[in-house]
């Protein structure tokens, strides 16, 4: 060695203050389970039977409908299973435009109820609303509503877990900033704890991707929100309209769409921040099921494979294809991946050679078909606590 100690010290001096920088902006991938699913229902529709009413129809058409799916014996009963112990994992309860402009009283009025039942109903693992957005014309609206709407939630229990709100139809970074001072403010009002209440923002302006200046928007949103900012959500058909797409070609696998979500997961990447790709609008309804279902099948297993592990679904007939999609995916792929990640345990050499950032996806691949029920412990050589230490590269 030739170089003297204080070429060593004068790199770390210099490199100081953006280590530090690098730690707290890309903390890694957030631990614990995610959704695959977000499920929107306006805030009009909104009830206490709702999640059991969603299982009800879902399972109705699953029975009617098994053979369409082409899913083996296993996946059946684990569709099954989720479509009567857990439909829905994400639910949304929607006041902008599943709920549209109504009048205040009327509105104020749906606030407080659904604040209310959420309370005393529960039933999901995740759950909030999403707010109109904070452009001038709908802002005070937006604020209005998650204040009432929290307040007749807080009246009746404590803050669910899993509780996140959703801001859409962001077109200046600002108001991602603004977003999170609101929420920072409604902490104090109401006593909850600092960064209690986190948000999930709708990629769903060209805005939202690219600013004025040229520079990547979407990377800019997620520091804006200053920690509070839990996914990226893809909006398809207002985004797609937005860049002048024809209706009859807004989609989720639109050029234009796998360009947003390239640049969402990028920005995304490292930051502990989750993606959510968005939604079909061809619902599996009367005549329309078979394809309707083959498309939505098709769809949910493009995400899975682009790294896009959560989606949108509309429609109680969608769960059915969420679950065999997703299930399928996980279930195809586990051996695999066990195989694989035992030799990099074992440090064999097989017929492929994985690193410390592979051993960390498959366990985390491992870890999400675990949670979302595609697989059982008890099937795989490793604990959870195994898999959770490769998935922290500690293994």
């Amino acid at each position: 060695m030739r170089l003297p100690e204080d070429v060593y010290d004068a790199a770390d001096a210099r490199l100081a203050e953006v280590d530090a920088r690098v730690a707290a902006s890309y903390p890694g991938e957030r631990p614990g389970r995610q959704p695959v699913h977000t499920v929107y229902v306006p805030a009009s529709q909104y009830k206490t039977r709702l999640v059991a009413d969603w299982g009800k129809q879902a399972m109705r058409v699953f029975i009617e409908h098994e053979d369409l799916l082409g899913v083996d014996a296993n996946v059946y009963e684990r569709v099954r299973a989720k479509l009567l112990t857990e439909p829905i994992e994400d639910l949304r309860i929607d006041f902008e435009d599943g709920f549209g402009r109504v009048p205040d009283d009327v509105e104020d009025a749906a606030a407080r109820a659904a604040g209310q039942t959420l309370a005393t109903t529960g039933g999901t693992p995740f759950c909030g609303i999403r707010f109109k957005s904070f452009e001038a014309a709908t802002r005070r609206r937006g604020i209005r509503t998650l204040d009432l709407f929290l307040g007749a939630l807080l009246d009746n229990g404590p803050l669910p877990p899993g509780f996140v709100v959703t801001l859409p139809k962001v077109t200046a970074v600002e108001q991602v900033s603004v977003a999170a001072e609101v929420l920072s403010r409604l902490e104090s009002a109401y006593g909850l704890a600092e960064g209690a209440l986190r948000f999930e923002v709708q990629i769903e302006t060209a805005q939202s991707i690219v600013d004025l200046d040229g520079t990547l928007s979407v990377a800019r949103i997620v520091q804006a929100a200053s920690g509070r900012c839990s996914g990226l959500h893809y909006g398809t058909y207002d985004y797609s309209a937005g860049l002048g797409i024809a209706a009859a070609y807004q989609s989720m696998e639109h050029p234009a769409a796998d360009l947003a979500k390239g640049l969402m997961q990028v920005a995304a990447a490292g930051t502990g921040v989750r993606l959510s790709d968005g939604s079909t609008n061809k619902l599996p309804i009367g005549d329309a099921l078979p394809t309707a279902w083959a498309e939505h099948l098709r769809l949910v297993r493009r995400s899975l494979e682009r790294g896009f592990y959560q989606g949108w679904d509309l429609h109680p007939h969608q769960l059915p294809t969420r679950f065999a999609a997703t299930y399928t995916f996980y279930r195809e792929g586990f051996s695999q991946a066990v195989e694989r990640l035992r030799a990099y345990a074992a440090k064999t050499a097989g017929g492929v050679l994985d690193e410390p950032a592979t051993a960390q996806a498959l366990a985390v691949y491992l870890l999400r078909g675990l949670d979302c029920g595609a697989l059982d412990e008890g099937e795989l050589p490793f604990g959870r606590p195994e898999l959770e230490k490769y998935a922290r590269r500690e293994g």
